[in-house]
């Protein structure tokens, strides 16, 4: 099995670049820096980076790989199990699932064949077959220690096959293959920080995800998300007997969007959503997960309670519309940023509707007032922000200076604004 799979399997090596900004060795007080001006140097570092990656189209050379693997690369070398080196290209990348596929051209390439991973059941055995700490290309096998892995923090959307088949720095975008040596997974991240090393804690993407991740961005260069519309929260024992229901988690409706795929379904505010397209929906989470990886004009097969009562509603997915704007036309303190106007929930903010940062141009105005790209606009002097009518209202208001709350990651700032 392990000479037929192996060749199959190829190491990737990487250079890139990669911005920084660097800061003087002054004091770090913001209000030192602000008064004085202190100036911050924008350097462009090289990076080098190790992984592994698999082909799975011999005829056309595509390799699936894990997209930190490539990420800021200019340059991209595969190693062959033969010894051949080859010169790859990016076709896409989708940083949400940590997915990228490359494409290098050769003779006599083999390639894995893919099995359906929703087959996988725990206790299967599966054997990792990568580059680990650049080492050349090496087998370690296990099993199946659990499926659906998700809220690890790792991705923005997960669903992972977990193994304590032994994965290690530089097995990122390997193959996970079973006993028959068809492809399961791509093998993604392990538990920890740091060079600990393995720990029997191993995390692949199930190639069924990985694959309809592929095709999209073989056809389109990227992932075409869409919507739901609807905003809720986890049902808890408590919540279930309270609607009645013999069910100890799922999705509460709370909220919908006007004119949403929601609302066109027929879904309602208190429905119970428990499963979709014969999957349990347990969370918030899975919610998310289930509608980030689905195609534009897919359907899905929700299973809710209304009422106490069990029944299917199909939903159509459709594109996430974004206003967005330039920040300087907002303040000229903003001036480089470009926000948008989020109408649908982003589930692990907790909000409905936010202005969000979507992009911040190197040494701008707004990059100096220290916006990064993700900020959550909350507030300006205490008043929720929630679109861009309101912000207009505020900073009309308060043109002698403004005090915004950002939400970055899991935490909150303020930035002065004159």
């Amino acid at each position: 099995m392990l000479e037929r799979a192996t060749p199959a399997v190829v190491n990737i090596a990487t250079r890139g670049k990669e911005r920084r900004i660097v800061e003087l060795p002054l004091p770090r007080d913001p209000l030192f820096k602000r008064f004085f001006d202190v100036p911050r140097i924008e350097r462009v570092q090289e990076t080098a980076s190790l992984g592994s990656g698999v082909i799975v189209d011999a005829a056309n050379g595509l390799i699936l790989t894990n997209f930190h693997v490539i990420k800021n690369a200019y340059e991209i070398k595969v190693t062959l199990t033969d010894g051949r080196e080859l010169q790859a290209e990016i076709i896409g990348r989708d940083p949400d699932t940590d997915v990228a596929v490359i494409q290098v051209s050769g003779n006599r390439l083999v390639e894995v064949p893919m099995a359906d991973s929703s087959a996988l059941r725990v206790g299967d055995f599966v054997v990792a077959i990568g580059n680990p700490f650049g080492l050349g290309q090496t087998v370690t096998s296990g099993i199946v220690s659990a499926l659906g892995r998700s809220g690890l923090g790792i991705e923005s959307i997960e669903d992972f096959i977990q193994t304590d088949a032994s994965i290690n720095l530089g097995n990122s975008g390997g193959a996970l293959v079973n006993l028959r040596g068809e492809l399961v997974g791509i093998n993604t991240a392990i538990y920890g920080a740091g060079n600990q090393g393995s720990i029997g804690i191993g995390f692949a993407i199930p190639i069924n995800m990985a694959r309809d991740i592929m095709h999209q961005l073989i056809d389109y260069g990227e992932v075409k998300r869409g919507r739901l519309g609807a905003q809720g929260q986890d049902l808890t024992a408590q919540l279930a007997q309270a609607f009645g229901i013999a069910r100890s988690s799922g999705f509460i409706v709370m909220q919908i969007e006007t004119d949403s795929p929601a609302y066109k379904a027929g879904l309602e505010v208190g429905d119970v959503i428990v499963g979709a397209n014969g999957k349990p929906i347990r969370s918030t989470r899975d919610m998310h997960n289930l509608v980030g990886l689905q195609r534009l004009g897919q359907t899905i097969k929700l299973l809710l309670f209304r009422h106490g009562a069990e029944m299917e509603l199909p939903v159509l997915i459709q594109p996430i519309e974004i206003e967005k704007m330039a920040g300087g036309v907002i303040h000229p303190k903003l001036a480089g940023a470009t926000i948008g106007e989020m109408h649908e929930q982003h589930l692990q903010r907790g909000r409905v509707d936010y202005l969000e940062v979507m992009q911040v141009d190197p040494g701008s105005n707004a990059e100096q007032a220290g916006f990064r790209v993700g900020d959550i606009i909350f507030s300006i002097n205490k008043q929720l922000t929630r679109n861009f009518d309101e912000v207009f209202a505020l900073v009309n208001t308060n043109g002698n200076g403004m005090i915004m709350n950002i939400q970055r990651g899991e935490r909150e700032l303020y930035i002065l604004l004159k």
